[in-house]
C-alpha cells in the first residue's frame, strides 16, 4: 500500500494530468484559447435561408446521467408499412469553433475529450461544450440533421442530410429510459412533460432493436469490455461500478452508427474525400481461429465477421461470467480502429467490427475532432463551398487523430487502475471471489467481481488456467502506479 499518504480525488486529477502530459496531450486550455472564449457571448447564428426550422419536432437527448456536452438529439415519425423516419440532429459546433481559431488549435492537439471519474478534460472549453455548442434543453441550436427511412426489417433505405434549427424538448438519461422501456421504472419526468414522448421512445426503441438485429445478422460483433468507473461522494471514492449495456444505450448506438454511415455515403456521393473510421480485416485471424478452437468451435480460415459473431453470441450465452475476458482477447487480436482518408471512387476498407463498408465519425463534434472535421466537410458541400480540408491535410489529420486517440485511451485506462487502487486501499486483507484473466511465464492476472477490479496475483498457484475461478486476498495497492496485488486465499 502507498506509504505516508492518504490519497484523495485531487491526487487522481494530478495523476491524470501527469499521464496526459507524458503522452503529448494538453490538460489545460492555453491563454489564447481562453482569450477567444471571452469574445463568444451567444450560441451560433446563421441566417442562411436554406436552414430549416425543425425546432417543433419532439427532439430528445439520451446520454449519461452526468453528461452536459450534448452532441445529438433524436426524433421519429411513422411512414406506413412498418417504415419509420428517424431524425438525428448533431450540434453545429463549427458555428462557433472556426477552423484554425485558437480554440480549434487546442482541439486539434488533443483531438478528443479525456474522461476520468475524477475530472473530465474537455476538448472544447466547457462554456462551449456544455452550453453554447451543446444541444441543451429548451435552447434553439443550429445542427446538421440526418433523416433516415428505416424499413420494417431495420434497413436504411433512404437518407438525406441538411442544416436545421432544433430544440431539445427532453434531456434524458440512459439508465432511467432503459428501466422504463424494460418495465422496471416509471417514464422519466422530463419525458412525461412532453406530449407523445412516450410513444416517441417506444418507436425509437423498436426501430433500434430491428437495426441491431439486422447488423448482428450481417456480422456486427457484440463485444463486452471491462471498464469499471469510480463513483465519488465529494472527495471520496465510494464505489467502483461497471457500466451495464441496456436498451437505451443500444438505441443511441444504433442511430449513431447509422448516421455515421449515412454521413460517409453523403460525402462520397458528392465527390468529397473524408476521414473514415476503419477497423481492418484482422491480420491475426488465424490466432482468432485458434482461440475459437479452444472452445470447441471451428471458424473459417479467412476472416468472416458473421462466423465470429455467431461464436461470440454462443459464448456470451454459455458463459457470461467469462465473456468480458474473451471479448478482450478478440479485441486485441482484431487490432484497434484508425482514421484513414478514403476517396469517393476508392474501394472502402470498412469497419470489420461493425460489419459496415462506409463509416466515419460525425456524431460527437463537442468531444471528438474527427467529427468536427466531418461536420465542416458536410457544411461545405451543403453550401456549395470549397472543401475546408485538402487530401494532404486530411492524411496528416488521420494519422494525428489515430495517435492522439490511442494516447487518450491509455490515459483513461491508467487512471481507471488508479481509481480502483484508491477504492481498494481500505480493503487490504479482505477476501474476494475472482477469475483468472491472463497468464504469461512471469505473471498471472485476476479479476474480482465485487467490486469490479483487476490485479496481479503475487502469491499462490501460478499454474492456474485462464478462466479458472479462485478465491483471493487483497495484499497491497499503489494508487500512484495503479497497481493492485492479490494472493491466493486458502
Amino acid at each position: 500500500m502507498d506509504k505516508k499518504h492518504t490519497f484523495h480525488r485531487s491526487d487522481l486529477v494530478r495523476i491524470a494530468i501527469d499521464a496526459m502530459k507524458e503522452r503529448g496531450l494538453e490538460p489545460e486550455f492555453p491563454p489564447r484559447a481562453l482569450q477567444q472564449l471571452q469574445t463568444i457571448a451567444a450560441a451560433g447564428q446563421d441566417d442562411d435561408p436554406r436552414i430549416r426550422d425543425l425546432s417543433a419536432l419532439p427532439w430528445c437527448s439520451i446520454d449519461n446521467d452526468d453528461s452536459l456536452d450534448l452532441d445529438q438529439l433524436t426524433a421519429c415519425g411513422p411512414l406506413g408499412n412498418g417504415a419509420v423516419k428517424i431524425f438525428v440532429a448533431v450540434a453545429d459546433v463549427d458555428a462557433l469553433v472556426r477552423k484554425n481559431s485558437a480554440i480549434d488549435q487546442h482541439a486539434h492537439i488533443n483531438t478528443t475529450s479525456v474522461y476520468t471519474s475524477a475530472r473530465v478534460f474537455p476538448m472544447l472549453p466547457e462554456r462551449l461544450s456544455t452550453d453554447l455548442t451543446s444541444l441543451n434543453p429548451g435552447q434553439e441550436r443550429l445542427a446538421i440533421v440526418t433523416e433516415m427511412v428505416v424499413d420494417a426489417e431495420g434497413a436504411v433505405t433512404h437518407s438525406t442530410v441538411h442544416r436545421a434549427r432544433v430544440r431539445n424538448h427532453a434531456k434524458l438519461a440512459y439508465d432511467a429510459v432503459a428501466a422504463w422501456i424494460e418495465g422496471e421504472g416509471d417514464l422519466p419526468e422530463a419525458a412525461r412533460a412532453v406530449p407523445g414522448m412516450d410513444e416517441q421512445l417506444r418507436t425509437q426503441d423498436t426501430v433500434a432493436q430491428r437495426m441491431r438485429a439486422r447488423r448482428r445478422q450481417q456480422g456486427s460483433l457484440d463485444l463486452e469490455t471491462f471498464q469499471p468507473r469510480a463513483v465519488f461522494d465529494g472527495d471520496r471514492v465510494v464505489d467502483i461500478r461497471q457500466q451495464e449495456q441496456n436498451r437505451a444505450r443500444q438505441l443511441i448506438e444504433e442511430f449513431m452508427i447509422a448516421t455515421n454511415t449515412c454521413t460517409a455515403q453523403f460525402l462520397a456521393r458528392h465527390g468529397g474525400s473524408a476521414l473514415r473510421r476503419v477497423v481492418r480485416s484482422p491480420e491475426r485471424w488465424l490466432r482468432i481461429v485458434e482461440v475459437a478452437s479452444k472452445y470447441g468451435e471451428a471458424l473459417p480460415k479467412t476472416p468472416d465477421s458473421r462466423a465470429l459473431e455467431g461464436f461470440l453470441a454462443r459464448q456470451r450465452q454459455a458463459d457470461p461470467l467469462r465473456f468480458p475476458d474473451l471479448s478482450l482477447v478478440i479485441i486485441k487480436l482484431m487490432g484497434s480502429g484508425e482514421y484513414v482518408v478514403e476517396h469517393p471512387r476508392g474501394e472502402p476498407i470498412g469497419h470489420f467490427g461493425l460489419a459496415v463498408r462506409d463509416y466515419t465519425h460525425s456524431t460527437a463534434p463537442n468531444r471528438r475532432y474527427p467529427d468536427l472535421v466531418s461536420l465542416r466537410m458536410v457544411k461545405a458541400l451543403l453550401s456549395g463551398e470549397h472543401p475546408p480540408y485538402g487530401l494532404a491535410e486530411l492524411a496528416t489529420l488521420a494519422e494525428h487523430c489515430t495517435h492522439q486517440e490511442d494516447a487518450a485511451q491509455k490515459v483513461e485506462r491508467s487512471v481507471r487502475k488508479s481509481e480502483a487502487a484508491l477504492f481498494l486501499q481500505g480493503l487490504i486483507g479482505q477476501k474476494f471471489d475472482a477469475i483468472v484473466t491472463g497468464r504469461t511465464d512471469s505473471a498471472t492476472w485476476v479479476r474480482i467481481f465485487t467490486p469490479p477490479a483487476e490485479g496481479l496475483l503475487v502469491a499462490g498457484d501460478f499454474n492456474l488456467e485462464v478462466g479458472q475461478k479462485i478465491r483471493v486476498k487483497l495484499t497491497s495497492t499503489n494508487v500512484e502506479r495503479g497497481f493492485i496485488d492479490f494472493e491466493q486465499a486458502r
